[in-house]
């Protein structure tokens, strides 16, 4: 019985231990939630006289009672200490200064923008976190310092990919004239570069500008031929400058607006006027993805709000009042996991715990109000931001601005190939269509241009004009080049062509009249020179760069292996090879048994002796010194002769340097060439001549009357172009001027746009084409065989010294060898004469011994 009761006291205990412990549990929460909670203050800086301030407070409020309603057995509680700037920066200055005397401060929230001097402070006096709503990066290193706000210059980078899909490369930027402004400018600038977008012009619109001021900016950006404008204002003065771009005309069909999120966070927050003066505006906003959560706060604040103003309308809730009511649920859980902490203890400094209170809210990831609130290198990570167009009472969503920077029409699904891109804009002026660019206003003013009338080369710019209705075109290569260029522009704008020639005004006094706005272009071939382009814009050269040397070709001939030689140093040669021979065979003759036999045996011999030494191929012996001697000297003079023959033959035959300083040239009349073209292409400008045209050309080198013409490259092509290769060729070029480009005035938007053509057509083979149409030649672009003016030849006078000792070596050893042949004939006739003595006398004395006998 005994067991049985214990039994079932052990039964029992078992199965309501697990209720008990729970009990225990329970009891011992509530114990814990009456204990009493540790109080942490945090700073609150914001204006209370400004409706964004406001609504900020009342989401603070909400926020953190939300919170510990949530969660009501924490052990900390957030009090707050606020300060009203009353929207002046020196008192969130002096609050920020009042509030960091308290050392029981825990974190700082706000203000709404953060100065420069306020940055200061905070960099060498805070110790605490400080929760800013500033949009705008921070240049200073405090860790302290935490962005809640999404970082307005993500959205930069998103605005040049659309403009760069708009095809606009200027752009006119409108910020506030403060520090932020011009910060914010810079960010603004350095992403457009790297698009190749300009902002050709920057307005600093002042907080204090009044309407006359405001027009007056706005009148000059007209001048300028402005088309696309980036606003990045805030609210009230956004609101002052489309009132004002209105009344001017400027919010009609042919402009484009962007605006950043400065203004379009804010734009609920605008009056009715406002929004009707922005119709067809383009803007970036942050999205924050709907949630039952952000209704419910919605829903209490617009309740809130009638209850004390019930006859003024709720506007929509802002957006730094997400951004603080997502804040303050961070500081709330940081603050919780930093007093829960190990690490934390109570002597422990403000500074420590600043330290430790940061590291938490650095750590710190959930999914609030604004999305996903996560703080990187104290920044709020990059969201997805929501494009807009305003139209009628408010705006239309156009599509959404990826992280990764492209463009989807759903957030929800951006990988869709549909999805891609945004919806149609409805621009200012009704219409859907892309506004067109308006370096040129389209008030009915046409394109005026120069361009140069004369013929003096025809495939390089050639005015036509229709004999019906009087008016001019241009063709030619410069005039295609433009035309084609200017068409892809798509303006839509008639181009008014004044011709001019260039006997009646010069080609810089045409410059000069770009630069004083008479004209809005000059178009031919007019040369880039540094000179022209302070004070005009050209645009990429469309032609070759640098100067060449063009000269006629040297006649062909059969007979061009004699070329190199003079007439008289051939025959001067021939007879000295006649006279060697004749001075060997006088002196070998007598005693050389190969120089000897009959008279045409000695003549061939002869001959074949003298002229095979032109070779060396001789096969006779030479058995005298005075020959020997001869035969040395002469094969000196043989050895200049066919060493000098073959350098000049070589020479005739191909390319010879342009470089002798006593050829006459021929320089192109109008073009700006000056001593460094001559310097580089080695030709000399004692013997200069001016000519005009490709006639000029051909006449002046045919009939001799100059050697060379030296011209820019497109000149000469144009010159080659109408001649056959065998008349004339380009022997040298060099880089000595930047070639031809259409001058613009002076910051005009279409020198930019026309580059970026040329540089297009150059890429997909336009420009060739252009160029293969009128400057190539009918044999060839270019011939190979190139030829240069004859060479100078070898003529007897430059020899006279080599032929003058061979032939005194040849005369000295021939009298030589004809004194010694007389003085042997002598010699022989002494010993005749002796000799017929002594016989005389022996036949005397054989006569008188016989006579004796």
């Amino acid at each position: 019985m005994f067991r049985k009761l214990k039994l079932y006291v052990l039964m029992a205990i078992c199965r309501f231990f697990p209720v008990l412990i729970l009990m225990l549990l329970e009891f011992h929460s509530l114990s814990t939630a009456h204990e009493d909670p540790s109080y942490i203050k945090v700073g609150v800086i914001l204006d209370m006289q400004s409706s964004v301030g406001k609504v900020v407070h009342r989401c603070i409020i909400m926020a953190i009672s939300d919170f510990y309603a949530a969660n009501p057995h924490y052990r900390t509680r957030i009090v707050f200490k606020t300060r009203d700037t009353k929207g002046e920066p020196l008192r969130a200055l002096s609050s920020a200064l009042d509030l960091l005397e308290d050392t029981e401060l825990q974190a700082i929230i706000g203000p709404e923008s953060i100065e420069a001097r306020f940055l200061e402070v905070l960099e060498h006096k805070a110790n605490i976190p400080v929760l800013s709503f500033s949009t705008s990066p921070f240049s200073n290193q405090s860790p302290y310092l935490l962005q809640i706000a999404q970082d307005e210059t993500t959205q930069f980078n998103g605005i040049a990919s659309m403009l760069e899909s708009f095809k606009t490369t200027n752009v006119i930027l409108i910020v506030v004239d403060t520090g932020n402004g011009r910060e914010m400018a810079t960010y603004i600038v350095s992403a457009f570069q790297k698009k190749n977008i300009y902002v050709t012009y920057t307005f600093l619109m002042s907080t204090s500008a009044n309407n006359e001021q405001v027009r007056e900016e706005l009148r000059k950006l007209q001048t300028m031929k402005a088309m696309v404008f980036i606003v990045h204002l805030p609210p009230s003065l956004a609101a002052d400058l489309f009132f004002r771009a209105k009344e001017l005309g400027m919010m009609s069909e042919g402009y484009m607006w962007i605006l950043t999120s400065k203004t379009t966070n804010l734009l609920d927050s605008m009056d009715s006027e406002a929004i009707k003066s922005m119709q067809g505006v383009v803007g970036f906003k942050s999205y924050f993805p709907a949630s039952r959560e952000l209704h419910n706060l919605v829903s209490k604040l617009r309740k809130e709000h009638y209850t004390l103003n019930p006859y003024i309308e709720f506007k929509e809730l802002d957006y730094n009042g997400i951004w603080a009511y997502d804040a303050v649920y961070a500081l709330a859980m940081a603050v919780e996991r930093e007093q829960t902490s190990e690490l934390s203890s109570k002597d422990n400094s403000s500074a420590i715990n600043g330290v430790s209170l940061l590291n938490h809210m650095l750590s710190i990831t959930f999914h609030g109000l604004g999305g996903e609130f996560k703080l990187v290198n104290g920044r709020s990570i990059s969201k997805a931001m929501e494009v807009v167009n305003v139209i009628g009472k408010g705006d239309r969503r156009l599509g959404f601005l990826m992280t990764t920077g492209e463009f989807v029409k759903e957030i929800e699904k951006p990988n869709s190939y549909s999805n891609h891109g945004l919806e149609s804009i409805m621009w200012p002026g009704g219409t859907t269509i892309l506004p067109k660019r308006r370096s040129l206003q389209t008030n009915g003013k046409k394109l005026r241009i120069m361009f140069p009338s004369s013929s003096r080369f025809p495939n390089l710019a050639k005015l036509n004009v229709d004999p019906r209705t009087n008016l001019s075109s241009v063709s030619g290569f410069s005039g295609d080049v433009f035309t084609a260029a200017f068409n892809a522009l798509g303006y839509g704008v008639e181009v008014d062509v004044t011709p001019f020639n260039h006997r009646d005004i010069t080609y810089s006094a045409v410059i000069d009249k770009i630069a004083g706005k008479e004209y809005d272009a000059a178009v031919g071939d007019f040369t880039i020179t540094a000179n022209r382009s302070i004070y005009v814009d050209f645009t990429l050269p469309f032609s070759d760069l640098g100067t060449a040397t063009v000269a006629r070709n040297a006649k062909k001939s059969m007979w061009i292996f004699l070329d190199p030689f003079s007439n008289g140093l051939w025959i001067t040669s021939a007879c000295f090879f006649l006279f060697l021979g004749f001075v060997i065979w006088f002196i070998e003759h007598p005693t050389n048994e190969e120089f000897q036999g009959s008279r045409r045996q000695q003549l061939g011999t002869t001959l074949w002796f003298a002229f095979s030494t032109l070779v060396y191929a001789h096969r006779e012996k030479l058995q005298n010194n005075l020959s020997r001697f001869v035969f040395i000297v002469w094969v000196l003079v043989v050895l200049v002769l066919t060493s000098s023959y073959t350098a000049t033959l070589s020479s005739v035959l191909t390319l010879q340097q342009i470089g002798m300083k006593d050829i006459s040239t021929g320089l192109e009349g109008l073009s700006p060439l000056g001593g460094v073209a001559f310097d580089k292409l080695k030709v000399f400008n004692a013997n200069l001549s001016k000519i005009y045209t490709a006639k000029d050309y051909a006449r002046v080198l045919t009939s001799g009357g100059v050697d060379v013409v030296v011209a820019e490259i497109p000149y000469i092509k144009s010159n080659l172009a109408l001649y056959s290769a065998a008349d004339f060729s380009l022997i040298k070029t060099a880089s000595t001027t930047n070639g031809f480009g259409f001058a613009f005035q002076k910051g005009s938007t279409l020198a930019r746009e026309m580059s970026t053509q040329i540089a297009r057509m150059r890429e997909d083979g336009t420009l060739k084409a252009f160029e293969d149409k009128w400057l190539k030649r009918q044999s060839a672009v270019m011939s190979t065989e190139f030829s240069s003016p004859s060479p100078k030849v070898l003529d007897i006078y430059g020899l006279r010294g080599l032929f003058l000792i061979s032939g005194v070596s040849m005369v000295l050893a021939l009298l030589l060898s004809i004194i010694h042949l007389v003085r042997e004939k002598i010699m022989m006739k002494k010993w005749r004469c002796i000799l017929r003595r002594s016989v005389d006398i022996q036949v005397h004395d054989l006569s008188d011994e016989e006579s004796t006998i």
